[in-house]
């Protein structure tokens, strides 16, 4: 069961709108290591884990990647909310702008949409730890 505090767990305050750092954010949210992946990862994981105590301990990070994926959501929000028409042309957010106007949308940076693809479920549970340490690694 999750239990959902309806604020970020740590807060997001950007002030000024920057739409290629946006740009670039946006693979955290939805790219091939992103948060997206990564709770989906560990809590599909959890099911092939033999031990009751690493089922509840991986189940625990995907909901914690979870929270993450809601910090960089805001981030990325907060990057595009106010956009001007020239902001967004100057500063290459334009194809991003055409097919998600400011929403948040989970993809890489290069415009590739998240797939479920991207992530390892094998059921083994050694080759799925490996496979989330090195996905970890390489986070923000």
């Amino acid at each position: 069961m999750f239990v959902y505090e309806k604020k970020l767990q740590y807060p997001v305050r950007i002030q000024n709108v920057n739409p290629q750092l946006a740009a670039i954010v946006i693979s955290q949210y939805g790219g091939p290591d992103g948060e997206l992946g990564a709770s989906l990862r560990y809590l599909s994981q959890r099911y092939s884990m033999p031990y009751d105590a690493l089922k509840g301990l991986l189940t625990d990070i995907g909901t914690e990647e979870l929270g993450h994926l809601e910090m960089v959501g805001s981030i990325v929000h907060q990057l595009t909310r106010t956009l001007t028409e020239e902001q967004m042309k100057e500063q290459g957010f334009a194809p991003y702008f055409v097919d998600h106007t400011a929403g948040v949308y989970p993809q890489a940076a290069s415009g590739t949409p998240w797939s479920a693809a991207t992530m390892a479920v094998t059921g083994d549970p050694m080759a799925d730890l490996v496979e989330d340490m090195a996905a970890d690694a390489t986070t923000m």
